[in-house]
């Protein structure tokens, strides 16, 4: 990521706990469940969780993966490489902080690589997707997701409609243009050919529901927990808790106050090593 989108990649402050406490269980866990099946049903004996975030799928991978099986984590961000290790797994975990760009491991070290929903924010993708080869033994898997556009993504497209109505001349886009802005499956499978991989992958839509008790659940949850409050409180750092309530709003005339349900949609790849 560069330029005017360097935010994009800034998890930091409250960031970490608001994401874990409140859009991990919003959208991210049912995914995190599907990876783990996908991987117990091949033979590992080592995997490594790239763009891990604040663990989701690796507290998901200790629970669901045979204990023979050992697992590494790594994110850019020691923010949220802290935050995973303080949250804790069943079992251990190696934890570290990491650039998928230039992983610190050797050659042929892992059967599996797992990235969910982070290879949007690779700057190079087939450069990255190369480096995930590199590291993989040959016949091993990459397991990847990316959200589909935010037209299918409810709850996302509604935040950053009432984010675009407060600051018309400058909008926010972080969520259409970075966690949303990869799906379409021509590009991807390119990329996934370019960085060595076998081509086409499989690439399988999964739709699910996003629930919440309330609309302020999840427009914390996007406003506060994730890049786009960067954006916000570049633009001016006071209307955080305005852009926050009137997602909350907008949020509430769709869907209702209380026990909201929002459609989410992605997409899971499964790509051979060459």
């Amino acid at each position: 990521m560069s330029g005017n989108h360097e935010s994009d990649l800034l998890f930091a402050g409250s960031v970490p706990e608001l994401y874990d406490r409140l859009l991990v269980p919003l959208i991210f866990e049912s995914y995190a469940d599907d990876i783990v099946g996908r991987l117990a049903e091949l033979d590992l004996a080592a995997v490594l969780e790239v763009a891990a975030g604040s663990g989701v799928v690796t507290r998901a991978m200790a629970a669901g993966l045979s204990a023979s099986v050992s697992i590494t984590a790594t994110d850019l961000s020691q923010p949220m490489i802290d935050h995973g290790r303080s949250v804790g797994t069943k079992r251990p975990v190696q934890w570290q902080a990491a650039d998928v760009m230039d992983l610190p491991f050797d050659d042929a070290s892992f059967d599996a690589v797992v990235c969910q929903f982070g290879v949007m924010f690779f700057p190079d993708r087939p450069a990255a997707f190369a480096e995930v080869g590199r590291v993989l033994r040959p016949g091993g898997v990459f397991v990847f997701n990316v959200w589909d556009s935010i037209e299918h993504n409810e709850f996302a497209d509604v935040v950053t409609s009432a984010a675009r109505d407060l600051f018309p001349d400058d909008p926010p886009m972080f969520l259409p243009r970075t966690p949303h802005g990869y799906f379409d499956e021509e590009v991807i499978q390119a990329d996934v050919a370019a960085g060595g991989f076998v081509s086409p992958a499989p690439f399988e839509r999964l739709e699910a529901r996003s629930k919440a008790a309330s609309a302020e659940v999840p427009a914390i949850a996007y406003c506060q927990g994730t890049p786009l409050r960067n954006e916000i409180e570049a633009r001016d750092p006071s209307r955080l808790a305005e852009v926050t309530a009137a997602a909350s709003a907008a949020i509430e005339r769709r869907f209702g106050a209380t026990d909201v349900d929002g459609l989410i949609s992605g997409y899971v790849i499964a790509a051979t090593k060459l």
